[in-house]
């Protein structure tokens, strides 16, 4: 479950808040029956609903894919995007963003070599220069080489940059606070914990047999 508390369709009267349950979830409380089309429980919607005002701002945020005076190629913002979930290592905004960067043009190839991109031939240089830049943004907190970014401006206009750079920052901290908050697919004990040494009868025998070798 998320670590902070949702907010039930009875519990808020912010008229986009509303909007957005009716369109996500239809008549359904999204806390009582959680789940939409997408197959994710809907709760990244239920926890940013406690400050409708942050909530308004992500929803605005959105929209701005659908602005037609946008010029970067929608399958370069998802490159960047789906990359940003990897690298982040957020399950929700990677496989979110995997959906749709098949729905903007990428090929079933492409999206399972997001992870090993820089192996992968299947990708063109611009392509390529968009998952570098990814990296430096992400990864590199914004380190970008000057050849990386050399690369990146062989092919993009500077407004296309500068579309490319908002949108993969914005889902880095979409990625961060799924992972922080356990929203979603993000709702996942740390796998990096300590394994336990054997104890007693089991390490003497252990170090028997180490010791036999």
């Amino acid at each position: 479950m998320p670590r902070l508390r949702q907010v039930g369709r009875g519990d808020t009267n912010d008229p986009t808040v509303l909007k957005m349950y009716e369109q996500l979830f239809g008549s359904r409380d999204p806390v009582t029956e959680p789940g939409t089309a997408t197959g994710t429980r809907g709760d990244w919607w239920t926890v940013f609903a406690l400050v409708p005002a942050v909530f308004d701002h992500a929803v605005r945020g959105f929209g701005l894919y659908r602005n037609p005076d946008l010029v970067l190629d929608p399958k370069l913002r998802e490159l960047g995007q789906t990359r940003a979930g990897w690298a982040r290592g957020s399950q929700f905004v990677f496989s979110q963003h995997c959906k749709a960067l098949r729905g903007a043009g990428g090929s079933e190839e492409q999206v399972a070599a997001i992870p090993a991109w820089a192996v992968a031939d299947c990708f063109s240089p611009v392509e390529r220069a968009v998952l570098a830049y990814t990296d430096a943004l992400v990864l590199d907190g914004g380190r970008v080489p000057d050849a990386t970014f050399g690369a990146l401006r062989a092919h993009l206009s500077d407004e296309a940059i500068l579309e490319l750079t908002y949108v993969t920052a914005l889902y880095e901290m979409h990625a961060t606070m799924a992972k922080a908050l356990r929203l979603e697919y993000d709702d996942r004990d740390d796998p990096i914990v300590e394994v336990a040494a054997p104890t007693g009868s089991e390490a003497r025998d252990l170090g028997a047999d180490i010791s036999a070798r």
